[in-house]
């Protein structure tokens, strides 16, 4: 009961704390998970991130439940998703509650122009360390290249994008041109 009580608490600090969506709290899930707790690797942190961002949910959501479910099983999954969403819930039932009377005070405005740019720096940090992670070689930078170009000029879901990545990065290794 204990650790699930810890992945609670864990999660619950994440949810509450990060602004700006899945993308933004990707250095928090880092930090928190990773450094602090030692539960995941950097790089199963980004494989389930990466299988949570294909998977039907919000990314945030999925990668609790998976983090939690290795740590603990089952009951695991439930206290960290419950952990990540419970803030969350909280905090939009609140802002809910009292926005419309406020929305169209220009402070008010203001202060949420001031929080979407502060979310883009948030996202582009996240991008700039999945970058470092992920693009290793050249066969990551033209997976990337490839899936960057299609991405802007199809209009194709993003799961055909996660499948062909993951089937060339399979492709690559069996031919030799990557070591594991």
């Amino acid at each position: 009961m204990e650790k699930l009580i810890q992945l609670f608490l864990a999660f619950s600090r994440i949810g509450v704390m990060t602004f700006g969506g899945g993308y933004a709290m990707i250095p928090m899930l880092e930090k928190e998970l990773v450094e602090k707790k030692h539960w995941v690797s950097e790089e199963e942190l980004l494989d389930y991130y990466a299988v949570g961002q294909c998977t039907p949910g919000i990314i945030a959501v999925n990668t609790a439940t998976f983090v939690g479910h290795k740590i603990a099983g089952f009951w695991g999954g439930v206290f960290a998703t419950l952990g990540v969403a419970f803030p969350s819930l909280i905090i939009i039932l609140l802002i809910a509650s009292v926005l419309t009377n406020f929305a169209d005070i220009p402070a008010v405005k203001s202060a949420f122009a001031g929080i979407r740019v502060c979310v883009c720096v948030l996202i582009f940090n996240a991008v700039v360390k999945l970058w470092k992670k992920a693009v290793v070689d050249k066969a990551t930078l033209t997976i990337f290249l490839l899936v960057f170009v299609m991405s802007v000029f199809l209009d194709m879901s993003p799961i055909f994008f996660v499948l062909v990545s993951g089937l060339c990065g399979i492709v690559i290794t069996n031919m030799g041109g990557r070591g594991k």
